[in-house]
């Protein structure tokens, strides 16, 4: 009866997990269609000659009607982190296991945000179509494929952990292992942020770099491989 309870545990903090990326995801996508209805307008001005919807060169804050509205945008980014670490901490109970429930939320709710997109206003184009990721500390670019390849990572390592732990056999992560995906993780940050200067200036971005991508991803997934093997 008990490992009974621990699988339906599981099944129902996944559950909880999946309905609310992708409840979050799609307001996150009505979100953006709202801020492209302002923004477009200001960017074919700006950047006459440039196809509609094109996310690139960047607007500068001076092109902005009001400059405020960029500190309210970092508040909203910063805020969806917040949301999706306090789904974690509610289904959760201890570090390990919220940092998996953190990793679920944010893969799902990073995809159904694009596919939500693509449904409303058929953008991207493609899954090698350029985005503006985060702006936080600076703007992360890259094509759409490679933050769904991170949410995919995510969703798979969180839920193994999870479904783990509730069967008993709890993934044993030691320090050195935590170190590695943490520095897997700034890898894969820095190769979002590698070209910030450039497109800062109001560039298009320079090709993404994908070796340093991969480099980041394959630290933090051996890491975690070897730890479940463990």
């Amino acid at each position: 009866m008990a490992e009974r309870n621990a699988h339906l545990s599981a099944r129902r903090s996944l559950f909880a997990l999946a309905l609310f990326g992708i409840s979050f995801g799609y307001v996150e996508a009505a979100v953006v269609v709202y801020l492209r209805s302002i923004y477009d307008p200001i960017r074919a001005h700006v950047y006459s000659g440039f196809p509609a919807g094109e996310l690139f060169p960047l607007l500068k804050p001076e092109h902005l009607p009001d400059t405020h509205l960029l500190a309210v945008e970092l508040g909203r980014e910063l805020a969806t982190l917040i949301m999706l670490a306090a789904i974690a901490i509610a289904v959760s109970h201890n570090a390990r296991t919220w940092i998996a429930a953190f990793g679920i939320a944010f893969g799902v709710w990073d995809i159904f945000f694009y596919l939500s997109l693509k449904v409303a206003i058929n953008w991207p184009a493609s899954l090698f179509t350029w985005d503006i990721l985060f702006l936080l500390p600076g703007p992360w670019v890259g094509p759409v494929i490679a933050p769904v390849i991170v949410s995919l990572a995510m969703i798979v390592g969180g839920a193994g952990v999870l479904i783990r732990e509730d069967r008993g056999f709890p993934l044993k992560i030691k320090p050195v292992h935590w170190g590695a995906i943490v520095l897997g993780g700034l890898v894969v940050i820095v190769s979002f942020m590698w070209d910030w200067r450039h497109t800062m200036a109001g560039n298009w971005p320079h090709p993404f770099n994908w070796m340093l991508f991969w480099i980041g991803m394959l630290i933090g997934g051996a890491s975690l491989a070897h730890a479940w093997r463990r």
